[in-house]
């Protein structure tokens, strides 16, 4: 039976997602080796399959492996050891002003210009009476989901991740040339794990579930 607990799963030995619930950790150091581009491409992927009402798909990402970038990052992580510890970090944001833009891509193919016309003209309408700062939470609720997705995906392969909200948001938007309007669902090293982790300690279903 495979160890997955092991620190050194390799990419095709994927877990259940019971097994990658159980044993994620948040890791903050990481082997010192590049990520295989197919996996995290595919990891990418998998976040993209989280549930959006309305399939507004609000979620967006910045992968970076750019040493000297990362360095920049942590410099406004508040010199947080995983941003380059790791060799890519991902950072996940909402922006629903892009969505409302570009409405007819988030419809299927498969409907003609005037049912197209009428979805997008309506799924317009549902947001139109909200200022920006309004849209922006709504999307951040449905990014928060793939945040979650991406990091059971990315240990369903054998790769660990620490999600992050210690950060200054108006300088990563300028480092990352990401529109003000934007907001952030975390930051997420991800790589090989270099250490353990801590063991989970968490509430009993009993103590966190009311039984009605």
């Amino acid at each position: 039976m495979t160890d997955v607990t092991s620190a050194h799963l390799t990419a095709d030995q994927l877990l259940s997602v019971k097994d990658a619930i159980e044993t994620r950790r948040s890791i903050r150091r990481f082997v010192q080796e590049p990520m295989n581009q197919d996996d995290l491409r595919e990891i990418l992927r998998l976040a993209s399959l989280a549930p959006t009402a309305n399939n507004v798909q609000p979620t967006r990402f910045v992968v970076i492996q750019n040493k000297e970038l990362q360095e920049k990052l942590q410099a406004v992580s508040y010199n947080q050891s995983q941003v380059t510890s790791a060799p890519a970090v991902i950072v996940v944001y909402a922006d629903m002003e892009d969505v409302l833009s570009n409405v007819e891509e988030t419809l299927p193919a498969s409907m003609d210009e005037e049912q197209i016309k009428m979805r997008a003209d309506r799924l317009r309408g549902q947001f139109q009476d909200q200022d920006v700062a309004q849209r922006g939470q709504w999307a951040l609720s449905q990014a928060n989901i793939a945040f979650g997705f991406l990091m059971l995906a990315a240990r369903g392969m054998g790769y660990d991740t620490v999600p992050m909200l210690g950060f200054d948001p108006s300088e990563v938007k300028k480092l990352l040339n990401l529109p003000d309007h934007v907001e952030f669902a975390g930051i997420l090293p991800i790589g090989k794990r270099d250490e353990e982790g801590f063991p989970h300690h968490r509430h009993s279903v009993d103590r966190i579930t009311a039984w009605k």
